[in-house]
């Protein structure tokens, strides 16, 4: 690549940082970040939707997996291949932890950390199941009639008024509208001026908190520049705060990732978002049918996107922008349906979610290896398997990095005390956000955090990074 491609990707980045500051944008890691985007369609969002899908789950979770090794077995997770299958040694093993967990941590720790995954979904899927959803009225939506689109549009945010005030809204939430592209525009701008139109009048005012806006098929900066200017008029018009509304940019082109000249074109469509923008998505099967890949090779794990995926992470993970990995398609559902099934279709049925759940628990490792800590659920029954993926990458390494970090404390400690420097910055750095992460998940809790590091919660986001390079 010229040196041109750079230096525009450099001072992409410095104009993402600045605009960031300039709305008083946090960067990610200074609050909560949901683990994964539940994307429905618009045609069947109600205010109980998000409950819905965790009753969903969790029915489907305990009918296939009946206990923690059944769990571990069905999504494969890494280092249990050898914990026992018998029921009553698993019930043996199930009373130990509970009455001494800390004990068969460091004797069975396999069987710990299989178990503690197992009950942490449990207790996710039945007191927040949906940490992030989105209204979709596009793909997940189909073709419709301008009418029928209107009536949603009125609909869902009525739906959405009527969870605010009952308190059934995830934490993160917004809508999904069609692409700016000429041919998609008015319906896009038409649903998106409906949806909050009609929000702000039965909500008497607010919207709810950490609304995003996603924009899907961006090809350059000039969309992104015309959501924002819709966005503006529709806060400016119905007495939203300005700047409020976030913005979402999904990648499905090749054109966003090069632009014509051949240079890398995301911070530039990135910074044209002025501030409002904190995630980009990326969506791979769109993006490989664009490029004219057949639909039989079409795949998450395609050269083709974790090219493009190395390209988002190059170029904005540095300016704070959280990155959203695509979708996995295998979902984990019943092939058989109903009352009386045989013996044998039930078998199927089990193998069948078990599969689903397999592929998602891989899919989800993979992302979060390549620095993508969030991805899509499509379908309630993925959300066991998106759970046990983000629990396990955590505990998995939780105590390796927390000596790493403590070591790190220690030698900058050192250097402080003999005028040195400890130039550690970017591996402490990337300690600290994995500690960050995996707290806010709720994959360790507040005393794990402080036997394993020495700090609270508190003291671990509020360390001074620039302390552990000189100068």
């Amino acid at each position: 690549m010229s040196k041109s491609v750079f230096s525009e990707g450099d001072e992409g980045v410095r104009l993402i940082v600045r605009d960031r500051r300039k709305k008083g944008v946090r960067p990610p890691m200074s609050g909560r970040s949901p683990v994964h985007v539940v994307y429905g369609g618009a045609d069947r969002f109600s205010a109980e939707t998000p409950s819905k899908l965790g009753r969903i789950a969790l029915a489907t979770l305990r009918e296939h997996a009946s206990n923690f090794v059944e769990f571990a077995d069905a999504m494969h997770i890494p280092g249990t291949e050898g914990l026992p299958r018998l029921p009553d040694v698993v019930a043996k093993i199930e009373s130990r932890i509970a009455s001494d967990p800390q004990k068969v941590r460091k004797l069975q720790p396999d069987a710990w950390v299989a178990w503690t995954v197992y009950e942490k979904t449990l207790r996710k899927l039945e007191s927040e199941p949906v940490e992030d959803f989105r209204i979709d009225f596009e793909d997940g939506y189909g073709f419709r009639t301008d009418e029928e689109e209107d009536a949603d549009a009125v609909r869902t945010a009525n739906e959405t008024a009527a969870a605010m005030k009952s308190g059934s809204l995830p934490p993160f939430f917004g809508i999904r509208v069609r692409s700016f592209a000429p041919a998609s525009y008015g319906r896009a701008k038409r649903t998106l001026e409906k949806f909050l139109g009609t929000l702000t009048k039965t909500s008497e005012g607010p919207i709810p908190e950490n609304f995003v806006v996603t924009l899907p098929k961006v090809t350059d900066k000039k969309q992104v520049r015309e959501m924002c200017s819709v966005l503006k008029k529709i806060e400016k018009k119905h007495g939203i705060s300005s700047g409020s509304i976030g913005l979402e940019i999904m990648i499905e082109t090749a054109e966003a990732i090069f632009d014509r000249k051949g240079n890398i074109a995301l911070p530039g469509i990135v910074s044209a978002a002025k501030g409002r923008c904190s995630s980009v998505h990326f969506g791979a099967y769109d993006y490989t049918s664009a490029l004219g890949i057949s639909s039989r090779h079409q795949a998450l794990d395609h050269p083709a996107c974790d090219f493009a995926r190395q390209i988002m992470l190059a170029s904005l993970a540095p300016a704070g922008i959280r990155l959203v990995d695509s979708v996995t398609t295998e979902l984990p559902v019943p092939l058989h349906r109903g009352n009386g099934l045989t013996e044998g279709q039930q078998a199927e049925n089990r193998r069948a979610i078990h599969a689903g759940w397999r592929t998602h628990f891989q899919n989800v490792s993979k992302s979060m290896a390549n620095g993508f800590y969030r991805s899509w659920d499509l379908h309630p029954n993925q959300l066991p398997a998106r759970y046990a993926a983000v629990y396990f990458f955590y505990l998995d390494g939780f105590d390796t990095q927390a000596k790493r970090l403590r070591r790190s404390l220690d030698m900058s400690a050192k250097a402080s005390l003999t005028g040195n420097v400890f130039d550690d910055a970017a591996s402490v750095r990337g300690i600290v956000t994995f500690m960050q992460n995996a707290f806010d998940c709720g994959a360790v809790n507040e005393d794990e955090i402080r036997i394993a590091t020495g700090l609270s919660s508190d003291e671990l986001k509020a360390l001074d990074l620039d302390s552990f390079v000189g100068g």
